[in-house]
């Protein structure tokens, strides 16, 4: 049985107050760093910032989803963690769909993966939303500050497999294919993992004419599209591939993030991450 929502309900305006509360405290922190710029913070297959993956399941259907989506949108526009790089991703998950509202971002391979977390997370069911940090710390939305700072800085902290993403290439046609390079460093983590890929959209709006948020207008960030496992990284190992993907017809380019990363089975630890936006 699908748990529909989490039992926390947050107030949109607390949700907001933690984040402010969050990018002033780490403001100092981050005067001590190098600067990010725009084409670093869009391009991160530099190692210079330490990735962390943040992954939100969503649903347009669900009422205390919206507040997630925002909070999501302002870790991926302010980056507050100094020398780390929050690369997020949307997954839409289906099980709403039956109550009054199709979300047109769900896919049923996006509520599989989640499944699939609870059982490694030991959860008893899904639930949404549902954030999950380099694949093994949740955090909810209604955490204290602290809380979540302390999250996300022991996920920056860890040791990570180097990523890497070549030029982003999109040929036009019918429909639009995407090209890439993705290679690793070797790694030398106790474990193997899993090579993906995700194409995500930057900026999604939608109009919800029904359900829980009937009337709303929601903006999502990073909506996955398509998430596709291109090999494997095993212990010792590097990784390196020419990937190739098949665009949904009518995409923009220019609204296409290409988020690779690595993860060991179970869903388990995110080894590394990387993004990049294609060249066009």
């Amino acid at each position: 049985m699908l748990r529909r929502s989490s039992a926390l309900l947050p107030v949109h305006a607390r949700v907001m107050l933690v984040l402010s509360l969050l990018c002033v405290s780490l403001a100092l922190k981050a005067r001590e760093l190098p600067v990010q710029t725009t084409a670093t913070a869009a391009n991160s297959s530099d190692t210079a910032a330490h990735p962390v993956l943040v992954e939100l399941f969503t649903s347009e259907g669900c009422s205390s989803c919206p507040p997630a989506d925002e909070m999501i949108r302002k870790l991926d526009e302010l980056q507050p963690i100094p020398g780390a790089r929050l690369i997020v991703l949307s997954e839409h998950v289906t099980y709403w769909d039956q109550d009054g509202w199709k979300d047109p971002n769900s896919q049923a391979a996006l509520t599989d993966r989640q499944a699939a977390y609870e059982s490694a997370l030991k959860e008893p069911s899904s639930y949404t939303p549902q954030i999950i940090v380099d694949g093994t710390e949740q955090i909810h939305i209604d955490y204290p500050q602290q809380q979540m700072t302390d999250i996300f800085e022991k996920a920056a902290a860890a040791a990570k497999v180097p990523v890497r993403i070549g030029e982003v290439t999109v040929a036009s046609g019918s429909p639009a294919v995407l090209r890439a390079h993705i290679e690793t460093e070797v790694n030398s983590e106790k474990h193997g993992g899993d090579v993906y890929v995700a194409v995500a959209l930057d900026r999604v709006e939608s109009q919800v004419l029904k359900g829980e948020n009937g009337g709303k207008h929601l903006v999502h960030v990073a909506v996955v599209q398509q998430l596709t496992k291109v090999g494997k990284l095993p212990k010792g190992k590097s990784f390196s591939q020419d990937v190739q993907l098949k665009l949904v017809p009518g995409t923009d380019p220019k609204n296409v993030r290409l988020v690779a990363f690595v993860q060991e089975s179970g869903p388990g630890t995110v080894l590394g991450a990387a993004q990049r936006k294609p060249t066009v």
